[in-house]
């Protein structure tokens, strides 16, 4: 069901994309509105909704609901585990120390070097 409805969601949305660009424009009659407008106002008078404007609002409506129905699925699935949420293997325990408590050999530092190495700053 719920793929049904991603895929109802995709299909709504790339028709909601493919209504709007191929509506015309508020501000598309903005030049011809001054010379030759038939309207007293700048974009033109705003007649009653054509077939496209209400296709995209019955579009914008069944997205709407479908967001709404995808919402309320994915807030009702179960939560999967992860691969992180397995406990950890642990190592069975033994009478063997894990940690070595021997000494550790000296290193061997060479001494600094004479005074003279060391670079001045000019003065």
């Amino acid at each position: 069901m719920q793929t049904i409805l991603v895929v109802v969601h995709l299909l709504l949305a790339i028709g909601l994309v493919a209504l709007i660009l191929l509506q015309h424009g508020k501000g598309a009659d903005a030049g011809a509105a001054f010379g030759s407008g038939a309207s007293a106002t700048v974009f033109g008078s705003r007649g009653s909704a054509n077939f496209l404007s209400r296709t995209t609002g019955i579009l914008a409506a069944a997205f709407f609901a479908t967001s709404l129905a995808l919402a309320y699925f994915a807030m009702n699935t179960a939560e999967q585990e992860g691969l992180m949420a397995e406990p950890p293997v642990v190592a069975p325990m033994t009478d063997t120390p894990m940690i070595d408590d021997t000494p550790a050999p000296p290193v061997d530092v060479p001494a600094p070097g004479p005074a003279a190495d060391v670079p001045q700053a000019p003065n």
